[in-house]
């Protein structure tokens, strides 16, 4: 946990630092009075207090949000190769009731999934089974619910920044109207710039939180689905766990302690 946060902080403060440096590297504008503008005042400072205070914040947050979901959401921490394999040795060693304490760092879907089955299954197979399906759906559930923040951003960057276009356009008739219908080209720029960065602002921020949102809410289905076909196979190891254990300690047939498919009722039944 604590090296995903020194990772988010480290990949935000990049994102920071590019921005930044990005924002203020100089370029010359074509006007014939030999002046000069600074991107950060083109892209930023012209658009007004909508973008210092609204689309500006935005955008960090969409950057965090996306470095997050980069470190969290993938397959080496949702589905670690290793993890059957660590629950079968745990409970084969020590039993199911030293899965949360052994296995208490691991986040990844099948494990949560077997603990919350295994401390209440009460040891009934088919409660089991129930108990992990229903654990991999939450934890799907949970994930789409986070993810959804970026969708949020798609989809409200752009009001902001028709918003913003509306306000420069206003902004803009004011000035008309307060010059008899025939204004300075500088008066009527404040408006123009309003309304053409606060719209820039609004399509950049959206475009890229709502793809990240499409590709992340992908990831997330194939996770889930692949999490689905690890555990079936799992259940398949902890039934033969469970008729193992009922050969060693009922040597006599038909044991009734653990409910376990018909097909492997048929190996217990043959003792």
């Amino acid at each position: 946990m604590n090296k995903n946060l020194l990772l988010k902080i480290a990949f935000l403060a990049i994102s920071l630092t590019v921005l930044l440096a990005g924002l203020f590297v100089m370029i010359h504008s074509s006007s014939g009075d030999g002046k000069t503008q600074t991107l950060f005042y083109q892209f930023v400072t012209s658009g007004g207090v909508i973008v210092w205070f609204v689309l500006l914040p935005m955008s960090l947050i969409t950057v965090y949000l996306a470095t997050e979901y980069a470190l969290t959401i993938r397959r080496k921490v949702l589905l670690p190769p290793d993890a059957a394999r660590k629950i079968i040795e745990i409970w084969q060693d020590f039993g199911p009731e030293q899965l949360p304490q052994r296995l208490d760092d691991s986040k990844d879907f099948v494990t949560t999934a077997v603990i919350k089955a295994a401390s209440q299954g009460a040891g009934d197979w088919f409660r089991m089974k129930s108990l992990i399906a229903e654990s991999i759906q939450e934890q799907t559930l949970t994930l789409f619910r986070k993810i959804e923040w970026m969708n949020l951003i798609g989809n409200v960057a752009p009001m902001v920044g028709l918003f913003g276009t509306v306000l420069g356009i206003i902004k803009m008739f004011n000035a008309l109207a307060l010059a008899g219908g025939q204004p300075h080209s500088a008066q009527l720029a404040g408006g123009i710039s309003i309304a053409l960065v606060t719209t820039f602002w609004g399509l950049l921020i959206a475009i890229p939180a709502l793809t990240i949102h499409g590709a992340f809410q992908n990831r997330i289905e194939t996770l889930a689905g692949n999490a689905v076909t690890e555990t079936e196979k799992l259940l398949a190891q902890i039934a033969d766990i469970f008729i193992s254990e009922n050969k060693v300690r009922q040597p006599r047939p038909r044991p009734s302690i653990v409910n376990i498919p018909s097909e492997k009722q048929e190996d217990l039944y043959a003792l």
